[in-house]
């Protein structure tokens, strides 16, 4: 029988300590004074990077200008097919974790099985949710052959996931490193599926903090951190007095782990305040006092204006994943205030653009 998931670790000095750094960094981002232009390149190298990291701690062998070719130029590289198959994979994952948080979607289990099947999809953006292994899936070190983690058997698997689910919801009373730090950590030691359980990790911790608000606009990459220091990252999370999940696993002090993934936190949102510097040091003009004008939202539709003269509702809709009237509702309200202007009345084509004094932010 599963264990119930309870997980024990203590908020140590250094837990706290990075906490702030974190807390700190996230108020400086949030006025970040970038143009939606230099934003969205930044975006994209962070997406790249992740992709590239997440991808090569499993063994993929390209390079990140490699991973940038097969991702926007469909690049090829033979006898790496598989390796390309993992880096368009977890891209669409990227993209589709990206949807749930600007949807404020509640993670489910299909939301994890959603997320897993694009890991394994080689980049189709329609997928069927996986089910859980049907099997045990023993984990051996490649060099000695010997095992290093047993996990649950598949009997149990359901449970525990339900478990953990039901954990995030009712965790609203930690602050949302903390959760996704053990969300990583439970989520590897359940290992629910045959293949992809690190990347599909990664990707829900990344989903956990976004939702909690600590999604620094896309621009930073845990999985940087994880990747320049391997050995700290798996010794960090093979936390237990052994190998085989019934034998104190579940029931381990996880505090160590939690003390590393928060200063991984904490270094990764530090990076982010490294290149907003170097893109000011570029000669980007600060548009912080106009950007802090407008909602979240608003920011991120201002994307939309630089590969477009006016917009419809239709591209609210792909942008956000909203229904058509929650779009159409949304772009009345930014009328009303100003935001946008309506270019061609119809009902049926009815066109938007950006209001002039919103002009210098595209």
């Amino acid at each position: 029988m599963p264990i119930k998931f309870s997980p024990l670790f203590t908020i140590t000095p250094g837990i706290a300590q990075c906490l702030m750094r974190i807390e700190a960094i996230k108020e400086k981002v949030s006025a970040l004074p970038l143009t939606p232009t230099v934003l969205a390149s930044l975006r994209k190298t962070a997406k790249l990077l992740t992709t590239h990291y997440s991808t090569m701690i499993e063994g993929n062998r390209l390079a990140s200008e490699e991973v940038r070719d097969v991702i926007e130029h469909q690049g090829h590289f033979p006898g790496r097919e598989r390796d390309e198959r993992e880096v368009r994979g977890y891209y669409a994952a990227i993209a589709q974790l990206e949807q749930y948080a600007a949807t404020e979607q509640p993670i489910t289990e299909k939301v994890i099985q959603t997320l897993h099947a694009l890991v394994m999809s080689n980049g189709r953006s329609r997928v069927t949710p996986t089910p859980y292994r049907d099997g045990q899936n023993v984990i051996k070190d490649g060099s000695t052959g010997v095992i290093v983690y047993m996990p649950p058997e598949s009997k149990d698997v359901a449970v525990l996931m339900q478990q953990l689910i039901h954990w995030i919801k009712e965790r609203q009373d930690l602050p949302a490193p903390l959760v996704a730090a053990i969300v990583h950590y439970q989520f590897a030691t359940i290992h629910p599926y045959y293949d992809g359980n690190g990347r599909t990790a990664r990707l829900l911790t990344t989903l956990v903090l976004h939702l909690g608000g600590y999604d620094l606009k896309g621009l930073y990459s845990l999985e940087e951190y994880y990747a320049k220091n391997l050995l700290s990252y798996y010794r960090a999370i093979s936390i237990g007095p052994s190998h085989n999940y019934y034998m104190g696993r579940a029931e381990a002090d996880i505090t160590d782990w939690i003390e590393y993934f928060c200063e991984g936190m904490a270094c990764a949102f530090e990076n982010v305040i490294k290149q907003m510097t170097s893109a000011q040091k570029l000669g980007e003009k600060d548009h912080s006092e106009l950007l802090r004008t407008l909602e979240p939202k608003q920011r991120k539709v201002l994307e939309l204006f630089q590969a477009h003269e006016w917009i419809t509702t239709n591209e609210i809709n792909d942008l956000f994943g909203f229904k058509q009237r929650t779009s159409a509702a949304l772009c009345k309200r930014w009328v009303d205030s100003g935001f946008l202007k309506i270019a061609d009345p119809s009902n049926k084509g009815r066109k938007y653009v950006l209001a002039e004094r919103f002009l210098s932010l595209i």
